[in-house]
């Protein structure tokens, strides 16, 4: 009745069908800028630390970690920087301000410092850190990616830079990379200074002044012109300047400094040693490398693609003043970062990189009926315990799978426990790669 009459119940239904609405389709993708590792993803990124691990432990680095958040105050000290605009930094629940850490060496400061003083240097350490920064997307360049970082404190002597560029350049040939490849420009803060000395620039100026210097190589000096005039640089200045930074060899760059230059000598005895390490044909000066001079304050170096396909792959130099900046003692400090998407890409243009398909499996075991099941598994421990890789078929399968998938895995070999041989005390071992075929063996010859 009160349907009928409209009285404070539900309406009647109209007789049309009410649309359902969609569920909003679930995003299979990763955060914009990050990666899935899929097993075969998974393998080539083991494939690249191993290499990087033996290269460190080859040079007598020990490995350290720390953690990927750290406190938002380890990156802003420096307002303006660019690191500072690209952090995923956020308030946690104890109303703390974090950041993903966008680099590993501020964590390194603050580990040394942790210690206060007691830790023997020089130190030798390396670490594999995922690093996290919002920046724009090219091509090598991801929101996220891990790095190779490899640090020398305690050393004042170009000694250091030497050693990591050698540690560089044995990765480069352990994984088929020939100095026709890759090239590493060297430069220094030192050099640098003196030159925007001589030409009369004060030394508060300097980074600024390199900034613009560096925007040259894609636009006319005019359209840097006001930049120029708020600097208080004149043009004659500047075109000095871009004459002095387009050297490439030290003689060049030399005839412009004082005969006692520091900076110089630093330079000389640095391509010295490197000769001695063997790889000469690997390191050239490059004036015009003035990366971080906010942040650097000797060498600097850059390893880069020779056919200028590709951004910097590595890049480091000398910081002795990074540990002044949080409050520590001076400590003379070199090192190096060199990202795995970059070195991934040069792989592939080369076609040097393996393929990883092959899941590492070495032999597929499995029963052809359920009662034998306990027989298989008996012969998987003991071919584990040989140290074998092996994979168990854990249900039933027709005998026709089992191979197919022995096949696409890569695994050389399938292990089958049939009837015939679970009585005689036997396994069947049939050889998928080779030209052993297919045989029996003892169980207990398994292992």
């Amino acid at each position: 009745l009160l349907a009928k009459t409209g009285g404070g119940g539900d309406a009647a239904p109209s007789g049309k069908k009410t649309k359902k609405k969609k569920a909003a389709r679930f995003d299979t993708n990763p955060p914009k800028g990050t990666r899935d590792f899929y097993p075969p993803d998974m393998r080539l990124r083991n494939w690249l630390f191993d290499h990087w691990k033996a290269v460190a432990a080859m040079y007598g680095f020990s490995e350290y970690d720390a953690p990927v958040l750290e406190a938002e105050s380890l990156y802003t000290r420096k307002a303006g920087e660019e690191v500072t605009e690209q952090l995923y930094n956020f308030e946690d629940k104890g109303e703390r301000r974090v950041a993903l850490r966008p680099e590993m060496t501020p964590s390194l400061a603050r580990m040394v410092m942790a210690k206060k003083g007691g830790l023997t240097l020089p130190l030798k350490w390396f670490s594999l850190p995922q690093c996290w920064r919002y920046e724009r997307m090219t091509r090598g360049r991801r929101r996220e990616h891990y790095q190779w970082n490899m640090d020398v404190w305690g050393v004042k002597g170009v000694e250091a830079e030497a050693e990591l560029l050698a540690a560089m350049v044995t990765f480069f040939e352990r994984v088929g990379i020939t100095s026709e490849d890759v090239g590493i420009k060297v430069n220094s803060r030192g050099v640098i200074g003196e030159v925007l000395t001589e030409l009369g620039v004060p030394e508060e100026k300097f980074a600024a002044t390199c900034v613009l210097v560096d925007k040259l190589e894609k636009v006319p000096i005019d359209a840097i012109q006001d930049d120029l005039e708020d600097l208080g640089l004149t043009r004659e200045v500047v075109e000095k300047l871009t004459s002095t930074m387009t050297a490439t060899s030290l003689d060049d760059i030399a005839s412009s400094l004082p005969s006692d230059s520091e900076g110089i000598a630093e330079l000389r005895t640095l391509f010295e040693l490197c000769d001695s390490y063997g790889i000469s044909d690997w390191v050239t000066f490059d004036a015009s490398v003035i990366r971080g001079l906010a942040y650097y304050t000797g060498a600097v170096f850059e390893a880069f693609d020779r056919r200028g396909e590709l951004r910097a792959i590595a890049g480091g130099g000398r910081y002795d003043k990074l540990l002044e900046t949080f409050g520590g003692e001076p400590t003379p400090a070199a090192g190096f970062g060199f990202g795995d998407a970059v070195i991934v890409e040069l792989l592939k243009e080369r076609d040097v990189l393996p393929t990883f398909d092959d899941s590492g499996v070495e032999a597929v075991v499995f029963a052809m009926t359920g009662d034998l099941y306990g027989n298989a598994v008996d012969a998987a421990r003991r071919l584990r315990e040989q140290g074998m890789k092996v994979d168990v078929v854990l249900e039933k399968k027709k005998t026709k799978w089992v191979f197919k998938h022995a096949d696409r895995i890569g695994a050389g070999y399938c292990v089958v426990v049939g009837r015939d041989e679970a009585e005689k005390g036997e396994v069947s071992i049939k050889d998928l790669r080779g030209d052993e075929g297919q045989r029996a063996v003892k169980v207990e010859d398994l292992g």
